[in-house]
Formats: C-alpha cells, sequence, structure tokens
C-alpha cells in the first residue's frame, strides 16, 4: 500500500459510522452482511448506510457482491492487511518490545486483551 492509498482510507474511516461499518463486516467474517443488516447492526437509517458504505468502497476497504435481490458487503482483507503493514513497516527501529502491544492483540482472541495502553 502506497501512501495515496493508505491516506484514502484513513480518510474513509474518519467517520464514526463508517468505522463501526467496517468493524462489523470484519466480524461478520468473509460471508459478509447484506446493507439492510449492516444497517440495523450499527443503527442507521438504510440510506445512510448505503452512503457510508459507498464512500468505503470507494477507499477499497470493502467489496461487494450480489445475492439474489441483496447485496453483500465484506471486509476487503488484503487491504486492511495492506494498511495495517502500512503502518507497522517502519515500527520499532530495531526494538520489537515497542510493537509487542500490537502483536499480541492479534495473536489474542479475548477482546478485553486487545486493548492497548495509549499511555
Amino acid at each position: 500500500m502506497d501512501e495515496p492509498q493508505a491516506l484514502a482510507a484513513f480518510v474513509a474511516l474518519g467517520q464514526e459510522h463508517r468505522l463501526r461499518a467496517l468493524r462489523a463486516l470484519v466480524v461478520a467474517g468473509p460471508d459478509g452482511m447484506a446493507s439492510g443488516s449492516l444497517a440495523g447492526a450499527i443503527g442507521v437509517s438504510p440510506s445512510t448506510i448505503s452512503f457510508h458504505l459507498k464512500e468505503l468502497q470507494q477507499a477499497g476497504l470493502i467489496r461487494s457482491r450480489r445475492a439474489g435481490r441483496s447485496i453483500i458487503y465484506s471486509a476487503a482483507y488484503p487491504v486492511l492487511s495492506g494498511l495495517i503493514a502500512f503502518l507497522m513497516t517502519d515500527c520499532c527501529q530495531g526494538r520489537p518490545e515497542v510493537c509487542a502491544p500490537a502483536v499480541a492483540a492479534f495473536s489474542n482472541p479475548d477482546p478485553a486483551a486487545r486493548e492497548v495502553d495509549h499511555a
């Protein structure tokens, strides 16, 4: 991922409903969710979710596919991995302990353990 792609992703994620939608799609896994279900899950109207999904899709963070009369949205995991790699590439400066909390968050399935100390 290059800097312009990362900037587009961060702009798209800089709005609470889009961030919540993406997080819900990540939790939903590769099967994804229909837009109506996603709207209900994050507490917005169907027209509102459509606007936000369009923004996330333009940033490359989600994908869509048609399933009958529904459009199913799912997280674009390779793009999300690229965004994480973009952030972490220059991390640590030879000091792996600096990145240890982030690495631990990925390997621990307990959501409470994923909280990162912001001190």
